[in-house]
């Protein structure tokens, strides 16, 4: 696991960036010093203890929840999800893990490497990516591996992030497996790994870099996206090329990818076979207090659900129709079914699932409700998906905080 010495020492070093084209038709234009003065607009107190967090600007983002600044970890807040089932780019969390994030990226001499195990090496733009390559698009959900750590209970060390580590957006690009076949990958290919454009800050700390098997890599699913909800990837979420890789935790989407390297033997990197590695369990889980036996790389999305038209302490009308509204989404088999309770999980009542924009993307449920009681109320949610695969009522616990996705309880109040 990622110890806490190497997150206290990658958290006290600084990173100011500046970026060719940060907005369309710009000159480079320099952001140092810009993140540096930010200031807090406002705070947020996410529902644990100790979770004041402040509400801050970066550039191209609204006010988000920021968890530390160097490197940015941005946080969304909770009531953007009932937005849109779309998570606007302004609004979507940042998540990095090395301090040295891009100073300088000029889009017209960025060069995406291909090499490795392949018949032919290549360096291409991201002009010969769009103009070579045939377009892809997918619905995904990007959701960390940490996301609701902070409700872990023993509490556990990490980022204390609430719910809002996650997003969901149109992400346009190439597949990835056009790119290998045009290199030529050999038959003797194991792996598939992938760095990015932020660096260590010295010699003694391991770079940011993942790994896939090769069959899924040369996967359909698997993007080399250069554009988010019809625009431009923002400077923080990866600009100018990003890998998305639908179904899977956040950790394997590789931010700035500008190197692809095709392994014929297992990557051992810190990143794969330290970090981001879950308990070889049912559930990914064990007692708190314990090691597990043995571990092996976080891979798949489980079953989450949530609802978002209503926020812990909120009130409803007695005697008025309310919709109760909210999300679900899982690791890429789709969602299957919603099931609403209004009494702490006693009484289950079935939602109407919204449109389906693909199997990897959030869906939207809904339920109009009609409360004849004044008092409070407990609001369940449970998915389940077309594997028949849906949420534990009881939290699971393993040591990094990984993977939670218990059906959630939200409180609120029928008032007259």
């Amino acid at each position: 696991m990622f110890n806490e010495s190497m997150h206290a020492f990658l958290q006290s070093r600084g990173a100011a960036i500046r970026r060719r084209d940060l907005f369309r038709n710009a000159s480079l234009l320099s952001l140092s010093g810009v993140i540096s003065h930010l200031r807090a607009e406002e705070s947020i107190t996410l529902p644990f203890a100790n979770g004041q967090r402040p509400l801050v600007r970066y550039p191209q983002k609204r006010p988000l929840i920021r968890l530390t600044s160097r490197p940015p970890q941005l946080e969304t807040p909770f009531s953007v999800f009932n937005e849109s089932v779309l998570t606007p780019n302004d609004a979507f969390f940042v998540r990095y893990h090395l301090p040295n994030i891009p100073m300088e990226i000029d889009s017209e001499s960025f060069r995406l490497e291909i090499k490795g195990s392949v018949q032919n090496a290549l360096k291409l733009s991201i002009k010969d990516l769009k103009d070579n390559f045939s377009p892809a698009e997918i619905v995904a959900v990007n959701q960390c591996s940490g996301n609701s750590r902070g409700f872990s209970n023993p509490r556990v060390s990490g980022g204390q992030l609430g719910n809002g580590a996650m997003g969901n957006a149109r992400w346009r690009g190439v597949r990835l497996k056009d790119v290998l076949e045009k290199a030529g990958v050999s038959a003797n290919a194991k792996q598939v790994s992938f760095n990015g454009m932020d660096t260590p800050p010295g010699p003694q700390v391991p770079d940011f870099i993942k790994a896939l098997e090769i069959d899924h890599a040369m996967s359909a699913d698997v993007l080399l996206a250069y554009s988010m909800n019809g625009e431009d990837l923002p400077l923080l979420n990866g600009y100018p090329l990003r890998l998305v890789v639908p179904g899977y935790y956040g950790t394997y989407w590789v931010k700035h990818v500008h190197e692809i390297t095709v392994l014929d033997s297992v990557f051992e990197g810190f990143w794969m076979s330290t970090a981001y590695r879950i308990p070889n369990t049912p559930g990914a889980c064990i007692p708190s207090g314990t090691a597990a036996k043995s571990t092996l790389p976080i891979g798949r999305l489980n079953v989450r659900s949530f609802l978002t038209s209503h926020l812990e302490g909120g009130s409803i009308q007695i005697h008025r129709e309310t919709v109760l509204r909210g999300i679900a989404f899982d690791g890429g088999a789709g969602i299957n079914e919603v099931v609403v309770s209004m009494d702490g999980g006693n009484v289950w009542r079935k939602a109407v699932l919204g449109e389906d924009l693909g199997n990897y993307s959030f869906r939207e449920w809904t339920l109009p409700v009609t409360p004849q009681v004044k008092g409070p109320l407990e609001i369940r949610v449970k998915a389940t998906n077309r594997l028949g695969e849906s949420q534990p009522m009881d939290a699971l616990w393993n040591p990094a905080g990984y993977m939670r996705n218990v059906v959630e309880a939200v409180k609120i109040e029928v008032i007259a």
